[in-house]
């Protein structure tokens, strides 16, 4: 039982910083302001990590390295903690480092799909704040491909179902990659 609450804790401690981390990544890759108080709330959520980091990793391009990095320190920091609590018999010392890759990844597929799902509701409502607007300039990347492929059917945009369906069988084959390598 106490296992399950600190790995619950973790589990949303992490998911909180590093998703966080990942909305600093991807609205800096796309260019958006962070004056609004979505971008308070990451830049306050991961100054901490994100600004030393940056000082040794310098941006690629339109991509900031050192979000993405500390991310997935984060990542890793939570499989080490959940390894250290369990003991050396669950997994390798060696397997962590790859461990954390695959819970970033999956820290991805679930970000887009709260991104995606938020951005559909908002779209039903037609939200006129700057939030709202935000969300979509978020997902109009995401969704531009279906949208091109995907008409409307009596006005309805399919084309976040059919994102959503594809993470969701991105997930599976993330999973059953894992599965096998480790």
């Amino acid at each position: 039982m106490l296992y399950e609450i600190f790995s619950l804790l973790l589990n949303v401690a992490a998911t909180l910083f590093g998703g966080a981390c990942l909305l600093r990544l991807y609205m800096q890759h796309q260019r958006l302001s962070f004056g609004n108080p979505i971008g308070r709330f990451v830049f306050a959520l991961t100054n901490w990590l994100v600004l030393p980091l940056r000082r040794v990793l310098p941006a690629v391009g339109r991509w900031d390295t050192a979000s993405a990095v500390a991310a997935y320190l984060i990542e890793l920091l939570q499989v080490v903690l959940i390894w250290a609590v369990l003991g050396a018999a669950t997994a390798s010392a060696v397997l962590l480092p790859l461990l954390a890759v695959f819970g970033l990844l999956r820290l991805v597929i679930s970000s887009m799909t709260v991104l995606v799902i938020v951005g559909a509701v908002l779209s039903w409502v037609r939200a006129d704040s700057p939030m709202a607007d935000l969300v979509e300039r978020l997902c109009a990347p995401l969704l531009r491909p279906f949208r091109r492929v995907i008409p409307l059917v009596g006005g309805i945009d399919l084309s976040p179902l059919a994102l959503l369906v594809l993470l969701q069988v991105v997930g599976i084959v993330l999973n059953g990659l894992q599965h096998a390598v480790t």
